[in-house]
């Protein structure tokens, strides 16, 4: 399988590997997704198989959430969920602490990822090169829910407005990220004129954390990241608030995707779905750490709508995945 697309040719190229495709994906409706998968009722992520022979009900399931951060942080933070989530569905439950996006999505196509976060820039390329079903994000009690990127700069950079980013040095995060590459590359271009190489220089940090932290340190001119990160890091005494000067913030996007992979037994599949929407938030290590954000429960999403915007700023970046 080789993925091709404008803007993943380096990290993401890590999850290329080789697959055959089932018997039941064949000439079936599919849409972007990767041959191995079929899109009969045209939501845009691949179906469950429907030969009982091609389904997989592991003893241990894996878990992942997106690699942002300091990854110990948050299988700490997740603990109560997956002990929920054992009891919910009688297996073993694993964290699994991703490096990088390309790991995380070559793990989930490989099979050895179950159940996981993709952040809102990689969902895309989860669903379609691994097989990805999203169903839910979280959201605040009053169900209002996602983040906005920001373009941040240090007090004191000579930087006061976006157009001073000319000659200077903008840390993205990764490829794959939505408001660490994607939205303020495409936003740069469109709505400033500026590109890449040309108007200034890019640099990539890999994670949120790393941009928050080298801007606050001076290490970095400006950098481009998810505020509800940004805004960990700041509860978290990481960094205060007053290291850091924002110059830009975007409408808001779509928090981290939560969903299985496509393969699960569909009576697994609703066994993590209804922990996901049962799991009790209050007291739990789960509400000590994204509380933070004001976030306290899960509720269901339509990938198909609730990604739309994500996938318009692909094509606003000449983006397109292709798994072959």
């Amino acid at each position: 399988m080789k993925i091709t697309t404008t803007l993943l040719s380096g990290a993401a190229m890590a999850c290329a590997m080789a697959f055959a495709a089932p018997a039941w994906a064949e000439d079936c409706p599919r849409g972007d997704l990767d041959k191995r998968f079929c899109d009969v009722d045209g939501d845009l992520i691949a179906d469950t198989p429907t030969d009982p022979a091609d389904q997989v009900d592991p003893d241990t399931l894996i878990f992942a959430y997106t690699p942002v951060e300091d990854p110990a942080v948050y299988k700490e933070a997740w603990a109560d969920f997956l002990t929920y989530l054992e009891a919910e569905t009688g297996k073993s439950v694993v964290f699994f602490p991703v490096q990088n996006n390309a790991a995380q999505i070559e793990a989930m196509r490989s099979g050895r990822l179950h159940i996981a976060g993709f952040n809102t820039g990689s969902n895309p390329l989860a669903v379609n090169c691994a097989g990805f079903s999203p169903f839910t994000i979280m959201a605040s009690p009053d169900g209002s829910f996602g983040y906005e990127m920001e373009i941040i700069t240090y007090p004191g950079s000579g930087i006061e407005k976006m157009e001073d980013i000319k000659g200077r040095q903008l840390a993205f995060t990764s490829p794959t990220s939505n408001s660490g590459f994607k939205a303020p590359s495409a936003i740069l271009k469109a709505d400033y004129n500026m590109l890449p190489d040309v108007d200034f220089e890019p640099v990539f940090s890999g994670k949120h954390d790393n941009s928050v932290l080298g801007v606050a340190n001076k290490d970095y001119d400006a950098a481009a990241i998810a505020n509800s990160v940004m805004g960990r890091m700041f509860e978290r005494d990481v960094v205060s608030r007053d290291q850091i000067v924002s110059l830009y913030k975007s409408q808001t996007f779509p928090t981290t995707g939560y969903g299985v992979v496509y393969n699960l037994k569909p009576e697994l599949q609703e066994k993590i779905r209804n922990a996901f929407a049962t799991f009790e938030w209050e007291g739990s290590s789960l509400k000590a750490e994204f509380e933070k954000n004001g976030e306290g429960q899960f509720i269901p999403i339509d990938y198909k709508g609730y990604w739309e915007v994500i996938r318009k700023i692909d094509a606003a970046n000449d983006v397109s995945y292709a798994c072959e």
